[in-house]
């Protein structure tokens, strides 16, 4: 007995690296397609990526600039729910929630208390790590569906504390709160559209390079392990619950630094904006960019942003009808998303090309 307690402790004690995965488990885990480290050809087509990224708000009119720097708001509230649903395997109908809180804080501070808005952005990203992490205790006792329904419970709720009479002195109650837009600073020679741009441009890629440094590491396999065999991953010695409850308040950090983002960028907040439904247009944007990817986060944000105007275009009477269509015509043709379309074109054109 003492023999067998000691191999199980100097397992756990191994890096995660080297420890062994029996069968189907190995397999599963392998199969997920990690970040990886860039190659030289990669990283440059990166760094085109991002320069082509800095010119854009000059080449477009306001408004698509606009529409651009929403769709990066959207994009890293999809990159946290992604961690979440994606890499770890836990199921959130809630984080329109946390993306509301996220708002209200940032624009609560801004509003009642004259903080400016590149300041009140981190206090709400804290808040909702904080809220998160603790939301994901009770959490660890649930899975699927059922944790999906307490998610939901959160979603469906929030809207009306955020109108509740005790604290509508501070978050305006139905009628929301309107916000300024913030001035150029430094007396750059750019408007204020294209400053926001570049704002949310910079700390877009702030988070996408933490994430994809959490992610291509240990902690990243660790998620991906509790995900696909969390037997197997505690026998490895990864401490589940800490995973879990950790995965869910960065995954809540992620979508609240969003929402702060997102008062800033509209200028204005209401609990009729934050309802369940912007829940289910998170997790579509994630199922349509791709489960488990960092680029699945931006083609999702662009689906959910501009094909519901393109449906509305094609037609005024039902354009939740061609919504619909469209994304069940997405889900069918391309399971793994647009980020899986794009990986496999990018395969093929190597192979083409003999590399």
């Amino acid at each position: 007995m003492a023999d067998k307690i000691e191999t199980r402790s100097s397992v756990a004690e191994e890096p995660m690296d080297t420890l062994p995965l029996m069968g189907s488990a190995k397999a599963q885990i392998q199969a997920v397609p990690l970040p990886r480290r860039l190659d030289r050809g990669s990283a440059l087509g990166v760094v085109l990526l991002v320069a082509a990224g800095l010119v854009l708000p000059f080449l477009l009119q306001n408004f698509y600039t606009f529409q651009l720097t929403l769709a990066m708001v959207y994009a890293i509230a999809l990159l946290g729910l992604n961690m979440l649903v994606g890499y770890n395997g836990q199921i959130s109908l809630g984080h329109g929630a946390l993306y509301a809180i996220g708002a209200y804080i940032a624009a609560i501070l801004m509003n009642s208390f004259d903080w400016p808005y590149w300041a009140a952005i981190w206090p709400a990203g804290i808040a909702c790590l904080v809220f998160g992490y603790f939301f994901g205790l009770p959490a660890l006792r649930l899975q699927g569906h059922y944790l999906a329904l307490a998610s939901l419970a959160l979603a469906v709720t929030t809207p009306q504390v955020l109108k509740h009479k005790a604290l509508e002195d501070y978050t305006g109650g139905f009628s929301g709160i309107v916000l300024s837009k913030p001035d150029v600073p430094f007396g750059l020679p750019i408007n204020q559209d294209q400053w926001l741009y570049l704002f949310v441009y910079a700390i877009m890629l702030v988070l996408f390079l933490i994430a994809y440094n959490l992610l291509r590491g240990r902690i990243g396999r660790a998620m991906i392990a509790i995900r696909d065999q969390p037997v197997a991953a505690e026998a490895m010695g990864i401490n589940s619950a800490i995973i879990k409850t950790s995965t869910f308040g960065v995954s809540a950090f992620y979508t609240g630094v969003a929402g702060a983002l997102s008062a800033i960028v509209v200028q204005f907040v209401s609990p009729d904006s934050y309802d369940f439904f912007l829940s289910v247009t998170l997790l579509v944007g994630i199922a349509v960019g791709g489960f488990a990817t960092i680029s699945g986060a931006i083609y999702g944000a662009l689906f959910i942003l501009l094909v519901p105007n393109f449906a509305g275009e094609l037609s005024k009477s039902a354009p939740w009808a061609i919504y619909g269509v469209l994304l069940i015509l997405v889900m069918y043709f391309m399971p793994t998303g647009f980020a899986g379309l794009v990986r496999r074109a990018g395969t093929l054109i190597r192979r083409r090309m003999g590399y």
